[in-house]
């Protein structure tokens, strides 16, 4: 039987995640899942990718705000309203090829994660009349869209393709390396990334592009740091296909409502 396990969401893109028992399931995604991002001077998002000190800051979302602290006591936390009710004016932003709208949330959130990273940096939030669509290449729909997210709007990966692939490693890694929104138990390794219609409770979800792996997966999510070239290297040797190497399944949701983890999913 296959089963939800965990449901997370990443409210700050490239910050840590937040693990939930239910979410509520959005056309562009997973609700305050990678609405917010950190941009940069020329309004450019920031990433691990070359900031992986980014994984130390902590979002916590409870009562209508999100606040966010990091792992360094010394520098408190900032907290903001999860409804945006600001007039600050719209400004564009680019995440890979897209450029958005968004609006910055205030210069103080922003002062405060530029003192702590030692660069200036805006965090920006994609209000719901600011519409970035998924590749038209794997769209289901004219209308799919998603948030400040890589491509897609949800990400599943099964318990059973990371305890695969733990087996060829030295150091075990987490399934937080991978940044799932959906991970399930039962089934085979892998078969995710085949999957192509299931639903998870009463909802139906398509599968559209196994994803590919970056640098992001060697980031020590407890340091901050890059801790050396696994688990990519070793997904290298068998995951790769073309210059991609893969792990887990990128997702389009065909309707909207609620997940809960222990759910059934079912293929279509």
């Amino acid at each position: 039987m296959l089963q939800l396990s965990e449901i997370w969401i990443y409210p700050v893109k490239s910050l840590a995640g937040i693990r939930l028992e239910k979410s509520r399931v959005t056309q562009r995604g997973l609700e305050y899942d990678r609405r917010w991002m950190l941009v940069d001077e020329k309004g450019v998002f920031v990433t691990q990718r070359k900031y992986p000190q980014l994984v130390l800051f902590q979002p916590k979302i409870d009562g209508g705000f999100m606040q966010i602290s990091h792992k360094d006591a010394t520098k408190g936390n900032v907290s903001f309203s999860l409804s945006q009710n600001n007039e600050n004016q719209p400004i564009e932003v680019q995440v890979w090829e897209d450029s958005v709208s968004a609006i910055e949330v205030s210069e103080q959130v922003s002062s405060w994660f530029s003192e702590i990273l030692g660069f200036n940096v805006r965090l920006v939030f994609m209000p719901d009349e600011s519409l970035r669509k998924v590749d038209p290449d794997y769209a289901v729909a004219p209308d799919d869209m998603t948030s400040f997210s890589d491509g897609f709007p949800f990400l599943i990966i099964g318990q059973a393709s990371l305890d695969d692939l733990n087996t060829r490693l030295q150091e075990k890694v987490r399934m937080e390396r991978f940044r799932p929104n959906f991970v399930f138990s039962g089934g085979e390794a892998y078969e995710e990334e085949q999957w192509k219609e299931f639903r998870i409770g009463n909802l139906v979800f398509h599968g559209v592009k196994p994803c590919g792996r970056c640098i992001m997966t060697t980031v020590d999510a407890q340091k901050g740091n890059f801790s050396g070239k696994e688990p990519l290297s070793t997904l290298s040797t068998y995951r790769k296909k073309g210059n991609k190497v893969l792990f887990g399944q990128n997702v389009i949701a065909k309707q909207q409502g609620e997940v809960k983890v222990l759910e059934r999913i079912r293929l279509c």
